[in-house]
């Protein structure tokens, strides 16, 4: 069995948590190694399984990796996440199915692309600052928060971005700088693990890279079943998802639910690692 654990140029060896993997699937007689999902001189007909997970360019090429998705289901490639989940899951329009669905999510206005951006228009009256940002984004890329007064420069600043991609508005939820946000980990659909993370002060981006604090909590059992209700809407199998939200009066408002190459923190869980080999083996065996 050869797996190829997905990564991107920026990490070529994967990051030093997931590197782990490897050694940990090889107790497991698979064998698996660390490939860049857009070296055009891999040939993918050598993996039984592709495994995303540090793929975090996909966004910045946008076109390139759709086309190779559609490569890969094309050569009937398994991968895990399944590639129709990927495909779901790389537009955050996904969020609007899961509203309809009963969802709880942050306060959002989805903008499908359009040469007169008029925020203006779009944004609820009652809403003293928002959020913006593509559709098809990861990591804060193409992320502004502003008040209502700065809609004139923002409506200027995303008129060309507006005009290629789509956007979510979203009320700004002050609870993000004090409450953090909370990320529930699931392996094959079972919970794993739940990681608090906080911006640091007068930030709003909770993002290591931006000096983000992260902390393993334990969420009440409760909370844990709105997130796992949330994971079972997806009929597909699937190997990992980690439900991020902000958690006001003990319910969850899902900010995202990440199915394509989320960090999952085996850092901070100990244990974490060998229910994520686990949860492979069980899907591939």
């Amino acid at each position: 069995m050869k797996i190829a654990l997905l990564t991107c140029e920026k990490l070529p060896d994967l990051t030093p948590e997931d590197q782990k993997l490897i050694p940990a699937l090889a107790q497991h007689n698979i064998e698996a190694k660390a490939v860049i999902w857009s070296d055009k001189t891999i040939n993918w007909n050598d993996f039984d399984y592709l495994i995303f997970r540090n793929t975090w360019d996909y966004f910045e090429k946008e076109t390139e990796f759709n086309l190779w998705l559609s490569q890969i289901e094309k050569l009937g490639i398994k991968t895990l996440n399944p590639i129709e989940v990927i495909k779901q899951n790389i537009h955050k329009f996904y969020l609007r199915e899961m509203e309809k669905q009963g969802i709880s999510i942050l306060p959002t206005v989805f903008i499908d692309k359009t040469d007169n951006l008029n925020l203006a228009e779009r944004i609820p009256s009652h809403w003293k600052k928002a959020v913006i940002k593509p559709a098809f984004s990861a990591g804060s890329y193409l992320t502004e928060v502003f008040e209502r007064s700065d809609i004139p420069k923002i409506n200027e600043q995303y008129k060309t971005i507006a005009s290629e991609k789509e956007l979510l508005l979203q009320e700004f939820m002050p609870q993000i700088q004090t409450l953090g946000e909370t990320s529930f980990i699931f392996f094959n659909k079972k919970f794993s693990h739940c990681v608090n993370k906080k911006p640091v002060e007068g930030d709003f981006r909770v993002q290591s890279q931006f000096g983000g604090k992260y902390n393993l909590v334990q969420p009440s059992q409760d909370l844990i079943e709105k997130a796992q209700k949330i994971t079972d809407t997806f009929p597909e199998n699937l190997l990992y998802a980690r439900v991020d939200g902000i958690i006001i009066d003990n319910d969850l408002y899902v900010m995202e639910i990440e199915c394509i190459e989320p960090d999952l923190y085996f850092n901070l869980s100990k244990g974490s690692l060998e229910r994520f080999t686990t949860a492979i083996v069980e899907l591939i065996s």
